[in-house]
């Protein structure tokens, strides 16, 4: 049931479960209960991955403290977290494929990382000394348990995969331990970093469908990157085996790119991932010199696949 109440009355003179918006509501209280359940963990929503970025970083560490942060990380993660370097933290860049540097606060990796599909080291990782953070957005708990690997915290950009359907801005930290899930809720609680009603029961649709979809999306994806390997336009494809999530390197540089993301039909031209329509850009658009100017990022949804094939063969073929 979708509740858009800010406010509730109290019982027998005292506040109830539900009492202030801000610090919490029905269908709020529902998403974080089956993602945490999904995770393993508890869970927190946010009104977007960013949020959650933000509340975290926050939450956890104080001026002066060290975020080592995998090289091939979501290009915005960088972005926001060097913007904070106003505020006193700091950023140590690593290869997530090997160990961590010493030194650092919190650690902070992508598995598989966004667009270049890498894996971390988890064993390395959670190795570390220091808490470990895990963007698992392309995963999902589907193919990814990172709580049960080691890690501190799950974050999800809740806008792709676990939402779906293109309909719903939300973030989401998973925490393992109940002091962390505390300390992250009352900053969250006190901050306003909160979600609303409707993005959360959204959410709940979703998450009902999600080994569904995520089944459909890796079966089409896993075929998708065989034959996109096999294809003379393509020099690279990266794909770590699971999700919908990969992005190839088209023959000819940025042009014959271009012209391939502008010729799709079926496959939408457009930004993000996750959804169950399969869309592709080029993301040397927003990334610069981070990715190859001939990269092209894929998110395979639902569609038929030998439809999705001959959508991307005469894109490639044109």
């Amino acid at each position: 049931m979708l509740d858009r109440s800010t406010i509730w009355p109290y019982e027998d003179g005292e506040p109830g479960e539900f009492y202030y918006q801000r610090y919490g509501h029905p269908a709020g209280v529902e998403a974080e209960r089956a993602l945490g359940e999904l995770e393993g963990g508890q869970a927190l929503l946010f009104p977007s991955g960013s949020g959650a970025i933000t509340a975290l970083l926050l939450a956890l560490l104080e001026p002066g403290k060290t975020v080592a942060l995998t090289q091939d990380a979501y290009y915005g993660t960088p972005v926001l977290m060097k913007m904070l370097g106003r505020w006193g933290l700091q950023v140590v860049e690593f290869d997530q494929t090997g160990s961590p540097p010493e030194g650092a606060d919190l650690v902070w990796v992508e598995a598989p990382s966004n667009p270049l599909l890498s894996m971390p080291d988890m064993e390395a990782a959670a190795a570390h000394p220091a808490p470990l953070v895990v963007d698992s957005t392309a995963a999902t708990p589907v193919h990814l348990r990172p709580l049960e690997l080691g890690a501190d915290f799950v974050l999800h950009s809740a806008t792709k995969f676990l939402g779906g359907h293109h309909d719903v801005l939300l973030g989401a930290v998973v925490s393992k331990a109940p002091e962390d899930h505390e300390r992250l809720l009352e900053f969250r609680t006190r901050s306003g970093i909160v979600a609303s009603p409707d993005a959360a029961w959204l959410l709940v649709r979703s998450l009902k469908t999600l080994r569904v979809r995520m089944g459909r999306i890796t079966a089409n994806a896993q075929e998708v990157a065989r034959r996109l390997e096999a294809h003379s336009a393509v020099e690279r494809v990266r794909y770590p085996g699971f999700g919908g999530l990969m992005s190839f390197d088209v023959a000819g540089g940025g042009e014959a790119a271009r012209r391939v993301e502008t010729s799709t039909r079926l496959i939408k031209n457009a930004t993000s991932l996750g959804g169950v329509n399969s869309v592709l850009e080029t993301r040397a658009r927003w990334e610069g010199g981070r990715v190859p100017d001939n990269l092209v990022r894929l998110s395979v949804g639902l569609e038929e696949v030998d439809e999705l094939w001959a959508d991307l063969e005469q894109a490639l073929s044109g």
